[in-house]
């Protein structure tokens, strides 16, 4: 079961199971809370999770008033975890901007979004935040779990980076001010046990089979800013087959747009279940607002018995000794 809450000024709209066309289901100049979905009642051993898409900009405030706007939406929709996309509180405009506004995990930037958390007493997946890193001319991309009392429950830090030179195009290092993270994180929580990455990541597959076969993840968090040309290529194929191949949800919350005039995201947030379905999705990939599903854990039992690959694979051992 999956809708969408597609935000606009002064309206929401909702895409249902039958979805033939946007419709508005309520037009205020305030928050509106909306209960009504089709086939609301929870399924059995299920919980709403919803993934957010926005185009963050180099204005803190401005990013905080939108998350802020989305978070209610969220609680609204009966969501028990939202999850952001990477650089949901900051998208620079000039280099050096986000080594300039990079914050300890305590600083008063991660406060406000613990208060948000513990305000509509839902769990937030922040993918992405400017962490102060280990020198000054350093940060960690780094991915935070908040629980629904305002608690920080996980961090993780990006693991690959973005280093790209391509021939007569554009020249990006990621690695010149980013610490990478060296840890795999799988975290328990309401929603299932949450395998944690950001962006990049989404092409190393090996990660994800460490974080399903070796750490029993259930759901993979990605929240990312694919470029405009890669997503269009490569995002939902690759996220498709992270879920099939790891028999896990996942849930791929995207920076969506014009940032400025030098940086564009793809967009298209969505979440996809242990089949590789799409189960949700925004009727505008480019539009900020929210989609809405629910895990339905049973059918994650039911994929992985049906296709037991994990008790097909062969062993590390298997592979250093096998000759093709």
């Amino acid at each position: 079961m999956a809708f969408c809450l597609y935000s606009q000024p002064n309206s929401l709209i909702r895409l249902g199971p039958k979805y033939t066309g946007p419709k508005i289901i309520n037009s205020y100049s305030r928050p509106v809370s909306v209960h009504a979905v089709a086939g609301d009642s929870a399924m059995a051993n299920s919980v709403r999770v919803a993934a957010a898409q926005m185009t963050s900009v180099n204005d803190l405030a401005a990013n905080f008033a939108t998350c802020s706007r989305l978070v209610k939406e969220a609680a609204a929709a009966s969501a028990k975890l939202l999850c952001f996309p990477e650089n949901f509180s900051y998208v620079s405009a000039k280099d050096g901007d986000s080594l300039k506004i990079a914050e300890p995990l305590d600083g008063p930037i991660m406060k406000g979004y613990c208060s948000l958390a513990r305000e509509s007493s839902i769990w937030l997946s922040l993918g992405g935040f400017q962490e102060k890193g280990s020198d000054d001319v350093h940060l960690r991309n780094t991915h935070v779990l908040i629980d629904d009392a305002g608690n920080i429950r996980s961090t993780y830090s990006k693991m690959f980076l973005f280093d790209v030179d391509v021939p007569g195009g554009m020249i990006y290092k990621e690695s010149s001010f980013t610490e990478a993270g060296k840890d795999i994180v799988a975290v328990d929580s309401p929603f299932g046990r949450l395998g944690v990455t950001v962006c990049y990541d989404l092409r190393f597959p090996e990660l994800y089979q460490q974080l399903r076969f070796n750490h029993e993840a259930q759901v993979l968090l990605v929240p990312a800013a694919f470029t405009k040309v890669t997503g269009q290529a490569h995002w939902e194929i690759l996220l498709r087959a992270r879920a099939i191949e790891t028999q896990c949800y996942v849930i791929a919350a995207a920076q969506a747009g014009k940032h400025n005039d030098k940086r564009e995201s793809y967009g298209d947030t969505l979440i996809i279940d242990p089949w590789g379905t799409v189960v949700g999705r925004l009727p505008d990939r480019l539009s900020t607002g929210i989609t809405v599903a629910d895990i339905d854990f049973s059918l994650i039992n039911s994929v992985r018995a049906k296709m037991p690959i994990s008790e097909h694979r062969k062993p590390t051992e298997f592979w250093k000794s096998a000759c093709f």
